[in-house]
């Protein structure tokens, strides 16, 4: 499958901003043969460009535009071109208010920033829709454009009258009458019982914020309205040139808004990627940045883009370190082991002003193309073509499923108990996800929507499955009944879709099938001592959460060592049906899942992309039968391989002992 079938090349390059540059016809003049240099073939343009397009209303000037596309395209150089509604001229904003967002204390914000529109506003629809349509009949021809960048990272929520009145007609739609909400929302609780639609507002600190029902439906009412107006967008290009695909960038770790439900409104997913490199632990933060290319590639199980990230810096982050020699190709490379059909960058050139002026960029203030950052950044021009053998070869298939879900990271959040807003569910997914990246297994990402199909993999990892929706806890018996292997964790199958807490032993549907049951959640100080012992005596820390958990048959593994449940079971495993359940009673530190997870590999015969044994820090990822070795340790490490590879990137053959540099990357192919 390819992003761009126009132009099906690993794409290089990124955000260009030359209407900040207008006065200035030399740059621009120089921004192509500096890009020729730099083996950059694709820019996306127009991201935040309303205020040129149309500089009054229904005044519209795209002569600047038409100039730019021509000279790229001239220069062999394609576009990625942008809807400009991320941000809205100040004339907009002046002539019509009501396209301004109200915020959560019920506030109406003033011009500026980003993202600062209401998704209801029909005037602001109607002139997304217009400038939209103008763009897609000028340009969705023109052969240097070959893909849709809608808006720019889309989030927040508004709740101005237009809002609140979308919401209480989402809420009829789902719950029909009021007295149905009234008992799916819980509402007898501190009296909050509706008599009449109108009564209810979104969550606010100015109102009702208690309701954890209705803070979990606000986050899927924001989602389905963000949704919409991106399908607005979408299909306002489409309606012009339906072939040319669509994407929006997305972000790493966002809470706002379901992504699997928002995926679905885009051709290709696409995200921006901004690891905090040399802050303490590069191993850590590549499982981190692994997980999030590998739930881009989940959300429609197919390639994704890569559509920003920083050849150097960033400007925002509270420290704002350069990246180490070599950390520029390994960590661009990472994406393309996961996925990845380009490597793009924020920005192409700095600006003068504004916010950004200091984020890092390929061409620096001084216009230069013999700068250590621009170095880099051809290195990875010459990289992507070298490896465009492999560009849309499918990586094998994934035999290991994580179920990661938003309502349940949403309810995890809003849920009052344990460590209180803050049970850090994001990290608990990235520890278990840890734990098979390090040993080469490829993952799927699910969530619990309906389609999800888990007959096919050997193992489903369900961590901290708090909210089971959509009868989840049936599918997960159903997986297990006819063979599969499950391992789920402490505050699993707590409450249902709605919020509302199981009645009949938790986790729901389960207990027999993982022959336990939690009885209590106790929550730990750092300094508290509890640990998990294992059979063996192997003894690993565990902190943050443990289930108390009722002994109902299931094998045991390992023990708790301390206080006053200590020898109760923390890992068992039952055998149920065709299959096997683990249950993890306690958050183990990420040795103890290592441990846990080598033995599950081990017994389920999991494919590994390289069966030779890698120094801690060397991670083997696959992808199109090529072996992307990647070394995050911090320091050079001697790698032993008992096959002989020819690495893509050099052309040079790797056999036997040799060392890695430190951040080094190799594309290892079979010789």
């Amino acid at each position: 499958m390819t992003a761009t079938p126009r132009f099906p090349i690993f794409l290089h390059g990124g955000d260009y901003n030359p209407d900040q540059w207008l006065d200035r016809p030399d740059i621009l003049e120089r921004d192509v043969e500096l890009m020729r240099q730099a083996h950059v073939n694709t820019v996306s343009v127009g991201i935040f460009s309303w205020a040129r397009l149309e500089p009054e209303d229904g005044v519209y000037d795209f002569d600047w535009l038409d100039q730019v596309i021509d000279r790229l395209w001239q220069g062999g150089v394609h576009v990625a071109l942008a809807t400009p509604s991320g941000a809205r001229p100040a004339w907009m904003a002046q002539k019509y208010p009501e396209v301004l967002r109200v915020d959560e204390h019920f506030r109406r914000r003033h011009f500026g920033e980003r993202h600062n529109h209401c998704p209801s506003s029909p005037v602001y629809r109607r002139k997304v829709h217009e400038m939209n349509t103008r763009l897609a009949q000028r340009y969705a021809k023109h052969p240097a454009v070959i893909l849709w960048h809608i808006s720019n990272e889309y989030g927040g929520d508004c709740r101005c009258e237009l809002c609140q009145n979308k919401w209480r007609e989402w809420l009829q739609k789902k719950y029909g009458d009021l007295e149905t909400l009234n008992r799916r929302w819980w509402t007898s609780f501190w009296s909050l019982r509706y008599t009449d639609w109108s009564q209810i507002e979104p969550p606010s600190p100015m109102g009702e914020s208690s309701s954890t029902s209705m803070q979990v439906d606000w986050r899927r009412f924001s989602t389905d309205q963000c949704k919409d107006f991106l399908i607005a967008e979408r299909d306002a290009v489409k309606a012009v040139c339906p072939e040319l695909p669509c994407t929006t960038n997305l972000m790493e770790r966002f809470w706002d808004y379901d992504y699997f439900s928002l995926a679905e409104a885009i051709d290709v997913v696409s995200w921006d990627a901004y690891p905090a490199w040399h802050s303490g632990d590069d191993l850590a933060t590549a499982a981190d940045f692994a997980m999030n290319h590998e739930i881009m590639r989940s959300l429609k199980d197919q390639p994704f883009l890569l559509l920003e990230s920083t050849p150097s810096q960033v400007n925002w982050k509270p420290v704002n370190k350069l990246k180490r020699p070599g950390m520029h190709l390994l960590a661009s490379l990472q994406a393309v082991a996961h996925g990845s059909q380009s490597v793009m960058y924020f920005q192409w050139r700095k600006g003068r002003g504004g916010s950004e002026m200091f984020h890092g960029a390929v061409v620096d203030h001084d216009g230069r193309g013999d700068t250590r950052v621009f170095r880099d950044v051809t290195q990875v021009g010459e990289a992507l073509e070298r490896l465009q053998p492999i560009y849309d070869l499918p990586r094998a298939k994934a035999e290991v499923c994580v179920i990661y879900d938003w309502s349940n990271w949403w309810a995890v959040d809003f849920a009052q108990t344990g460590h209180n807003r803050n049970m850090r569910y994001f990290d608990t997914v990235n520890m278990h996800y840890r734990s098979l990246w390090e040993q080469g297994v490829s993952v799927d990402f699910r969530d619990m929507r309906a389609c999800t199909d888990l007959s096919g993999y050997k193992l489903v990892i369900a961590p901290m499955l708090f909210m089971f929706r959509d009868d989840f806890g049936a599918k997960l018996r159903a997986y297990v009944e006819n063979g599969g292997t499950l391992l789920t964790t402490y505050h699993s199958g707590i409450v249902d879709g709605d919020d509302l807490a199981y009645l009949n032993g938790v986790p729901h549907d389960l207990t027999d099938v993982l022959g336990m049951r939690q009885a209590e959640l106790d929550a730990i100080y750092p300094a508290d001592e509890q640990s998990l012992v294992m059979l063996d005596g192997r003894t690993f820390r565990v902190t943050e959460l443990c289930a108390v958990p009722e002994h109902l048959g299931a094998e045991t593994l390992a023990s708790y060592g301390h206080d006053f449940y200590a020898g109760v079971p923390c890992l068992t495993r039952n055998a149920f049906g065709k299959g096997t359940a683990y249950y993890l009673a306690a958050k183990v530190e990420q040795a103890g899942l290592d441990a846990i997870y080598r033995e599950i590999a081990d017994r389920l015969g999991l494919t590994r992309a390289l069966d030779d044994k890698l120094p801690s820090g060397v991670v083997a990822t696959e992808r199109g039968g090529v072996v992307f070795l990647q070394n995050y340790s911090g320091k050079p490490q001697p790698v032993t391989l008992t096959d002989a590879y020819t690495d893509l990137l050099t052309g040079e053959q790797a056999v036997g002992t040799f060392e890695m540099p430190v951040n080094g990357v190799m594309a290892l192919q079979k010789a």
